[in-house]
């Protein structure tokens, strides 16, 4: 088990939930669930070759697979956080879920940008207790992922069938003119620097009096986030001072 090595996760085995809900629009979160953890242990070492064991009432699991090179069980251990229902159980599988990406399955879903919905693309309702909910269904329609990093990826929203998130931009188709070119020296033009949002994040939520850890949880930001995934989260941000 010198190289052992986990596939990516495909979109059917990808799970997208509601993070936080704004008049203005939804943040989604990607998640993987304890039966695809199942099936890819089973898939990549057998059936026979894995084990679980649960410890602290269900906080820490402890993921073991066998090495059949050295001939003893190698184990990773992480913990989890309670469910709003059925506490224990939840328990139980978010510490296996955790443990579980510790050996590399799913560990891509760290790098997803973030994502955001606006209100034109779903469906935002206020109950009596002035609560804003949404009910639409989300669903991961395209992901590629390279180096165990997601590269490309697609929302659609199955509720109204309709893409409502895309990392790709559809290219805009240029006219072409014909034009008499008189032969002349251009002055040259200077290069303008590209934005920093990762310093306009933090400026403009020192402005606000908005906490960045905040935005950092509900973005998944981390060191390695490109400038578009701080260009969202900056929009994020402004979505919250006005909410």
């Amino acid at each position: 088990m010198s190289e052992l090595i986990f596939r990516d996760l495909r979109a059917d085995e990808i799970d997208v939930r509601i993070a936080q809900i704004t008049e203005k629009g939804v943040s989604l979160l990607l998640y993987k669930d304890a039966r695809c953890d199942m099936n890819i242990l089973d898939e990549t070492v057998g059936a026979f070759d894995w084990k679980r064991a649960h410890t602290r009432d269900n906080a820490n699991c402890v993921v073991s697979i066998w090495d059949e090179t050295k001939g003893e069980w190698v184990s990773k251990e992480d913990t989890g956080t309670e469910s709003n229902t059925e506490k224990e159980k939840g328990l139980a599988s978010d510490s296996f879920k955790r443990a579980c990406f510790n050996w590399g399955i799913g560990r891509e879903l760290y790098t997803a940008p973030f994502i955001w919905i606006s209100a034109d693309g779903c469906k935002i309702t206020k109950r009596n207790d002035g609560k804003l909910v949404c009910y639409d269904k989300f669903i991961v329609q395209e992901i590629k992922i390279k180096d165990k990093k997601i590269v490309s990826l697609s929302i659609l929203n199955a509720s109204r069938n309709a893409v409502v998130f895309s990392t790709s931009k559809p290219k805009k188709e240029t006219k072409k003119e014909t034009t008499t070119v008189q032969e002349t020296t251009p002055e040259p033009v200077p290069t303008p620097e590209p934005p920093n949002y990762r310093v306009q994040l933090r400026t403009f939520c020192q402005a606000n009096k908005i906490d960045t850890r905040t935005i950092v949880q509900a973005c998944g930001l981390y060191e390695g986030s490109t400038e578009e995934d701080y260009k969202r989260a900056l929009e994020y941000a402004k979505t919250l001072k006005g909410a």
